[in-house]
């Protein structure tokens, strides 16, 4: 019998999917045994692929590590392993820019298993109670933020990636030369816009990440809209929680719906492996059609695929989180892939965070992020 392992992140989003399709997998082909390990969402943003390799056979990654992965020949270009009529069904259904997020040097690097970016959640019911309705534009927004009922993750890279979403909303997107991260009127707006929300919250979302955010909507009464945050599908499945969230598009900034950082995760095989055919047919398995409307979608997962977004089996065991909240996903920024540009997330969201926290000149805070994005660049030659 071939023994497989796998790395994935803890959460029922991120563990339950590949369990179930590893035990379905195994049901289909007794010959191959898969188990599923997990770490924490920070050691899954910030832990190197290339180390985690060599441990495991299949990896679930973060798309920004994908040039990283393809640089270091840590993981496989899956494109030079499955059909081409599957590969095509992968690009033709990709949920927004999912696809092309693990596409390296023309090669497909991870299949696109999981699909999100940060939208708004609500809690209706706190929201109703007030006499309040969910906030359609940034000035409603701040309205409601000043009435004490708002949250977002304030940690560093959920921080880094919310000044993205700030840049792109007011429309210049980050990282268009090598030079400077963002302009300095645009990036200086930005940073002004996000502290003067930033202020309205209470201090202790600075210290969580999106599943803590929506931990705290539904186990208390006193968050009552999310503005962005990576969407969580499971805390709008009836029983899930002791409350449920809704989920919407972002609200609109000069009339136009904002703009957020696509994430999502891709299912990699490891170029260690000694078992990489089998590998290849779970991952082929896991990314089809079928088993992402059907046993990842049940079980917890977020799929990559686009028919599962626009299944109505699965929409109306959501609250119809999937047909809400695509608008976003497909307008959604893809960030930088470099093999370098790890560097620059590991540290840029910590300069970000503390301007929300502590102030001070707008223009240093985008120094100090030139100067970190000056390193990056360096590294990926290395």
């Amino acid at each position: 019998m071939a023994v497989l392992k796998g790395i994935t992140w803890n959460h029922t989003r991120g563990l339950l999917p590949m369990v179930a399709t590893a035990q379905r997998f195994t049901e289909l082909n007794p010959d191959i045994e898969i188990t599923w390990e997990k770490r924490s969402l920070q050691e899954f943003a910030d832990a190197s692929i290339e180390d985690l390799a060599k441990r495991f056979d299949l990896l679930v990654i973060d798309h920004p590590w994908t040039g990283f992965g393809a640089h270091t020949n840590a993981i496989l270009p899956l494109s030079d392993y499955l059909s081409a009529d599957y590969i095509k069904d992968q690009e033709i259904n990709t949920v927004g820019k999912s696809y092309g997020s693990y596409v390296f040097s023309n090669k497909l690097w991870a299949l696109p298993i999981d699909a999100a970016t940060p939208v708004a959640a609500a809690r209706l019911d706190i929201l109703e109670k007030k006499g309040l309705e969910v906030p359609q534009t940034y000035d409603d927004l701040l309205a409601l933020a000043k009435k004490g009922l708002v949250a977002f993750a304030g940690i560093p890279v959920d921080v880094l990636m919310s000044f993205y979403m700030f840049c792109c909303s007011l429309s210049e997107a980050p990282f268009q030369s090598e030079e400077k991260v963002i302009s300095v009127e645009t990036g200086k707006k930005a940073l002004q816009m996000f502290r003067e929300l930033a202020q309205l919250i209470d201090p202790a979302n600075f210290n969580r990440n999106p599943i803590q955010v929506y931990e705290a909507m539904v186990n208390s009464g006193e968050i009552g809209y999310c503005p962005f945050a990576y969407g969580y599908s499971n805390y709008s499945r009836a029983g899930y929680s002791k409350n449920l969230l809704h989920f919407y598009d972002l609200v609109k900034l000069n009339n136009s719906p904002m703009i957020s950082s696509l994430g999502g995760t891709g299912l990699a095989v490891s170029s260690f492996s000694k078992h990489i055919p089998e590998a290849i047919r779970y991952a082929e398995f896991t990314g089809s059609s079928q088993v992402q409307q059907n046993i990842f979608a049940d079980n917890g997962g977020q799929p990559g695929h686009l028919q599962a977004w626009k299944n109505d089996r699965i929409n109306a065991i959501t609250n119809n989180y999937f047909k809400n909240t695509l608008p976003a996903l497909e307008r959604a920024f893809l960030r930088p892939r470099y093999s370098g540009h790890m560097y620059f997330q590991d540290h840029a969201g910590d300069v970000v965070r503390d301007y929300l926290i502590n102030g001070g000149d707008e223009e240093l805070v985008l120094d100090a992020l030139n100067g970190l994005y000056a390193k990056s660049l360096k590294l990926q030659n290395l």
